[in-house]
C-alpha cells in the first residue's frame, strides 16, 4: 500500500515536470519600432541622417534599384518540440530619392505576407551511382593495394 503512494507521488512529479517543459517560448528578432518614433518620421522630405538618429540602423537596405531601407521585426512562439509559429511581424519600408530625402513610407504586417511553395526538384549529377556496399568495398580495395 505504501509503495503505491510513493509510485503515485513519483508519477505525479514526473507528469508535472513534463508539462512544465512544454511551456511556450517567445522569441523576438529584429528591431520592434516604437509607433511614436515612426510618427516622428512620417513627414516626407526628412533626410537619411535624421532617420538614422530617430530609428537607428535599418535591418536591410536595397542595393539594386531604388534606394530603400527596411526595418524588420518578428515575434515567434515555440511550444515544446513543435515548429515555431510567427505571432507578429512588422516591416517598415522607407524609400529615398536621389538626394537622400525620404520619398515614401510603407508599413507591412503579418497579413501582407504570403507562403511560398518550395521546389522539390533534384539537380542531376554526372558520375557513378554506387550503392553503400559498393562504396565500402571500393574503400577496402583502395587501402589494401600491395606496396612494391
Amino acid at each position: 500500500m505504501r509503495i503505491t503512494k510513493v509510485m503515485a507521488a513519483l508519477l505525479l512529479g514526473l507528469l508535472t515536470a513534463t508539462l512544465g517543459a512544454c511551456g511556450a517560448r517567445v522569441e523576438s528578432r529584429g528591431n520592434l519600432l516604437d509607433p511614436e518614433l515612426v510618427a516622428d518620421i512620417s513627414n516626407a522630405g526628412i533626410s537619411k541622417q535624421e532617420i538614422l538618429e530617430i530609428l537607428g540602423s535599418p535591418s536591410s537596405a536595397n542595393t539594386f534599384g531604388k534606394d530603400t531601407w527596411y526595418y524588420i521585426s518578428e515575434r515567434t512562439e515555440t511550444v515544446a518540440f513543435f515548429a515555431p509559429e510567427v505571432k507578429e511581424r512588422q516591416v517598415l519600408i522607407i524609400n529615398f530619392d536621389e538626394k537622400g530625402t525620404m520619398q515614401s513610407l510603407e508599413y507591412k504586417d503579418l497579413t501582407d505576407g504570403r507562403q511560398l511553395a518550395l521546389v522539390e526538384r533534384v539537380t542531376p549529377t554526372f558520375g557513378q551511382e554506387l550503392t553503400v556496399i559498393q562504396q565500402i568495398l571500393g574503400n577496402f580495395q583502395r587501402f589494401n593495394k600491395n606496396k612494391k
